[in-house]
């Protein structure tokens, strides 16, 4: 059994000016979603084993906020990733438990791919910024995992926690 939690990148701030994409940080809202998320994610017993992160300064900014105590593999081919590029990137994981950090629409897009039924939620086809899925695959290795093997177990937004 493996679990897979797909998350996209908390809030960020469109303001401060940044020539670079890459370089955009949290607002204040999106370090207070990660800081939910990582409770959430706590409370429910969801901890990761292994974080696979964007180079984006946003998605680096969220982990931070999420408040876990796992090292982080950043990718600079997570950045913008189709979804392809993260389903790749799934089955090459290595932990039990792992966490993918990155930006719509791939996350999106891989999220709803990858589950057999989606999670009765009116958010999930949105998946706004720090939209959190939990899947859990009936399988031994992550190379085993594809398309519509999933089950979604837990969904959460921002908003709901805050």
């Amino acid at each position: 059994m493996k679990t897979l939690i797909l998350m996209r990148h908390a809030k960020s701030d469109w303001s401060t000016g940044e020539e670079s994409d890459h370089a955009r940080p949290l607002n204040r809202r999106g370090r207070a979603s990660a800081l939910a998320l990582g409770n959430w994610l706590r409370g429910k017993g969801w901890l990761p084993d292994q974080v696979l992160c964007s180079t984006a300064r946003r998605t680096r900014e969220t982990l931070a906020g999420l408040g876990l105590e796992v090292e982080a593999d950043y990718r600079d081919a997570l950045y913008h990733a189709e979804v392809e590029a993260l389903l790749e990137a799934v089955r090459g994981a290595t932990g039990g438990t792992v966490l993918i950090i990155g930006h719509n629409p791939g996350i999106g897009e891989l999220a709803e791919r990858l589950v057999a039924e989606a999670p009765e939620h009116r958010e999930f086809y949105n998946y706004p910024t720090g939209a959190t899925l939990v899947v859990r695959f009936g399988v031994d290795g992550w190379p085993e995992v594809g398309e519509r093997t999933g089950e979604a177990v837990d969904f959460v937004v921002p908003r709901e926690l805050v």
